[in-house]
């Protein structure tokens, strides 16, 4: 998942946002939220930095090899010593690892690294609420389906806190055109299964899964499917990338960003489905492969 305010930094450069830290190809942190970005000096020990330097180019391997390698970084992270760092990168892995599919092994033994890490070193909350790596294993056993043991007060409130959003999502509704003027309303789409998707054209995971997106809506759209992706970009850079692309199921505009923060999207790319009946039966919290949007439809009937 790309946040938003790492195109406004770029690639490699660091940014503070309360409690979260994005270091190097959108690798996620956690750090004293008080503390400066130019003051966040981490010093990585010599077991540290191997591990690190693996994550960091994670994202430049094929799925196959990155999902071993993945599920091989967790089982490196738990025998290190209980520390901040430990937190850092058990955090940072446990991030990309929900982007594309890695498999339900690999994205267990992430979650579980990630739980081992907080149950020996937790990180104090923030003003807002519980620490970013407690809400990060909370979105993994919602949506990723894995198994997570943590006693803890933070990670019962991050859990909480998905579970608001959810009803949240659920609730939502929206006014939008399109590329061609046409107005698209969420609610008048009962009788047909939605599929909503947050994407940006800077956005690399976003651009990864759009043709398969393409591929679904052309497959599906004679069943009801329709396909509502929402950028916050002007048009001026959305239309030529969808017009050179070729991508014909809808690309709303949300200039205001009213959606997106309807939504609370912080991260993008994400998906909502909607079932013919209005209800909300699936999300991705990040980038989906063909395999996992399908499963996501078939939630919502199409087969």
């Amino acid at each position: 998942m790309i946040s938003y305010q790492s195109r406004v930094k770029g690639p490699g450069r660091v940014w503070v946002a309360g409690a979260l830290y994005v270091l190097a190809a959108g690798i996620f942190f956690y750090g004293p939220k008080d503390m400066p970005a130019q003051a966040q000096k981490i010093v990585w020990s010599d077991q540290e930095q191997p591990i690190l330097d693996q994550i960091r180019t994670l994202r430049s391997l094929p799925e196959d090899q990155r999902a071993h390698t993945t599920k091989q970084l967790a089982l490196q992270i738990r025998p290190l010593p209980a520390s901040p760092n430990k937190v850092r990168l058990a955090n940072g892995l446990a991030n990309l690892s929900t982007e594309g599919d890695l498999g339900q092994d690999t994205l267990q033994e992430v979650a579980t690294t990630l739980a081992d890490t907080l149950r020996e070193q937790p990180p104090p909350a923030s003003p807002k609420g519980p620490a970013m790596p407690y809400v990060e294993l909370a979105l993994l056993a919602r949506y990723e389906h894995v198994q997570v043991t943590l006693d803890d007060p933070q990670f019962a409130a991050a859990t909480s806190k998905v579970e608001a959003d959810d009803l949240r999502h659920q609730r939502a509704d929206f006014i939008l055109s399109d590329l061609h003027g046409k107005t698209w309303t969420l609610k008048d789409l009962r009788g047909q299964v939605v599929l909503v998707n947050f994407w940006a054209t800077w956005c690399p995971p976003c651009r990864r899964e759009m043709p398969d997106l393409e591929a679904l809506y052309q497959h599906f759209k004679k069943q009801g499917l329709v396909v509502l992706a929402i950028s916050d970009e002007d048009e001026r850079k959305v239309k030529p990338f969808i017009d050179e692309n070729g991508f014909t199921y809808p690309i709303l505009l949300d200039p205001g960003r009213k959606v997106h923060q309807q939504y609370d999207i912080e991260g993008i790319p994400k998906s909502f489905v909607y079932d013919r009946d209005g209800k909300l039966v699936a999300q991705a919290i990040d980038m989906r492969a063909k395999r996992q949007f399908v499963e996501m439809l078939a939630q919502a009937g199409l087969q």
